[in-house]
Formats: structure tokens, C-alpha cells, sequence
């Protein structure tokens, strides 16, 4: 397999800054992160009639797993530097708006951890909602990683 030639630049930018790093041998395989991703979306959907919070954190990362997949299947690796901000980068810029989801994923999934009001609501239909753009993420990183070799 090929370099994905999509958002290099991006790669090359982040790797320079310290926000990615390559990574070697069993670091590099994207498929137990997917599978992390797909038991993480059950036990959120599990849960999310119950606990409509924890449903959207579980769903966030769910979905952050599974671009954590494909980034390991090309040998990269954020950093704590770069973290889950350079992780919907790096998806974002390599595999298109199919990923935008994983944004309000995360903007939310951090409203949720670090609230202004400790009480704040979750709507209804919050958790469903998550719950399907998580899942459509798992999906698609599913799909894009048998094409995916090393950066």
C-alpha cells in the first residue's frame, strides 16, 4: 500500500509540531482499535436510555477509536501534545467531512466533562444522536482500513 496522499501537508505540519509521532510494529495495526470502537458504541448504547450523559462521552469515544484506527494503521499517533484535537484533525484533512461528526462529538463530550453548570440537561434525543454519528464514523473507518498503508 501507498502513502495516503490526502491532508499530508496536514500529517507533515503536525508531526513537525510534535503533535503526531510514527509509530512501529504491533502500534500499527488499526483493526483492535476498531474493535475497541465497536464494543465501546455497545456499551454506550447500552446505557443510553439510563444515563443520557455517559451514552455521549461512551459514543465520543467510540467514534475516537475508530479514527485512532486508521491513524495507527498508517504508524501515527497523536501526542498528548496534539491530542483528541489532533486526532479530528488529521481525519478531517485526510478522509473528508464524512468525519466532521467526530467535531461536535468531541466539542460536546467536553461540555459534558467540563460543564459550566454541573446540572446541565441532555436532551432526549442527545444520546441517539451521538449514538448514530459515532456509529456512521465506526463505519466509515471500517470501510477506509484495508486501503490505509504507512505514512
Amino acid at each position: 500500500m501507498s502513502r495516503w496522499k490526502r491532508g499530508e501537508a496536514t500529517v507533515e505540519r503536525l508531526l513537525g509540531e510534535g503533535s503526531l509521532q510514527q509509530v512501529h510494529g504491533a502500534q500499527t495495526r488499526g483493526e483492535p482499535w476498531l474493535e475497541r470502537a465497536r464494543g465501546t458504541i455497545a456499551t454506550a448504547a447500552a446505557v443510553a436510555d439510563a444515563d443520557r450523559a455517559s451514552a455521549c462521552t461512551l459514543a465520543y469515544d467510540a467514534a475516537r477509536f475508530a479514527c485512532v484506527a486508521l491513524l495507527a494503521q498508517q504508524g501515527l499517533r497523536t501526542t498528548t501534545r496534539g491530542g483528541h484535537l489532533a486526532v479530528e484533525e488529521v481525519v478531517r484533512a485526510q478522509f473528508g467531512e464524512t468525519f466532521k461528526p467526530f467535531r461536535d462529538l468531541r466539542i460536546r463530550r467536553n461540555e459534558l466533562e467540563y460543564p459550566t453548570y454541573p446540572d446541565e440537561p441532555i436532551e432526549p434525543g442527545e444520546a441517539e444522536e451521538a449514538l448514530g454519528a459515532a456509529l456512521g464514523i465506526i463505519a466509515a473507518a471500517d470501510g477506509l482500513l484495508p486501503h490505509l498503508g504507512m505514512f
